[in-house]
């Protein structure tokens, strides 16, 4: 059982997202807030797997909440909620440990994929809108609204992946495509559960939190 929490100001929103997901028999909403302010608590009560957050909020905004959460160990997956696919909020909570966003307008089948595919590790977006988030977010440092120029290659980022081994940057060079474990094994022969194994061990040697950060940091090397 995908156990969520679920954190947006507003009462009709929630109300949405918890009759979608109640119909998802392996997804239980074990509790909802209406400011970040109140999400380490309810994390700490409930140990939700994932957290289905608004990004802008009054009080504690949804990154701030997201900072907060991802820095305590064992922490929840979260997937930020937006309005717009290139609020640059968004992308600064992509680089505070979110696993992902969604659009609210996103259809409800969609919205009980994604939940179920972040509380599994893998990526909730598109390649296509991974791609752009990634250029967005390296080219602007997250302010929202700023013009996004041609990226250029960062040598902290090539010396950070001149770090992982031959098959460990084959999976980070996947992962920063957007493909799913599945797709990762199949196109390199190998097992799921090497896959995650790799995924795991990229993360630990460069520091990083989620598979969202591995992409950023490939597509700042310039090896996308």
């Amino acid at each position: 059982m995908i156990r969520v929490l679920l954190v947006d100001d507003d009462a009709l929103v929630r109300a949405g997202l918890r009759m979608m997901l109640a119909s998802a028999p392996d997804i239980e909403i074990v509790a909802e807030a209406a400011d970040g302010s109140e999400v380490e608590s309810l994390v700490d009560r409930h140990g939700p797997d994932l957290v289905l957050m608004d990004i802008r909020m009054p009080g504690v905004d949804g990154l701030e909440a997201t900072r907060l959460v991802r820095a305590r160990p064992g922490a929840p997956e979260i997937v930020m909620l937006t309005t717009f696919s290139t609020d640059g909020y968004v992308l600064r909570a992509l680089q505070a440990g979110a696993a992902g966003f969604l659009l609210k307008h996103t259809r409800p089948d969609r919205i009980i994929d994604a939940v179920r595919q972040a509380a599994a590790g893998e990526p909730v977006m598109s390649p296509e809108a991974l791609s752009q988030l990634i250029g967005t977010v390296t080219a602007t440092d997250g302010r929202p609204d700023a013009p996004a120029p041609a990226p250029v290659p960062s040598a902290d980022a090539q010396e950070q992946l001149g770090l992982l081994g031959d098959r460990e940057l084959e999976v980070a060079l996947a992962v920063s495509q957007g493909r799913t474990n599945a797709e990762i094994a199949s196109d390199l022969y190998m097992s799921i559960p090497t896959v995650k194994s790799h995924i795991s061990h990229i993360l630990a040697k460069l520091d990083l939190n989620n598979r969202v950060q591995i992409a950023l940091l490939v597509y700042r090397s310039g090896r996308t």
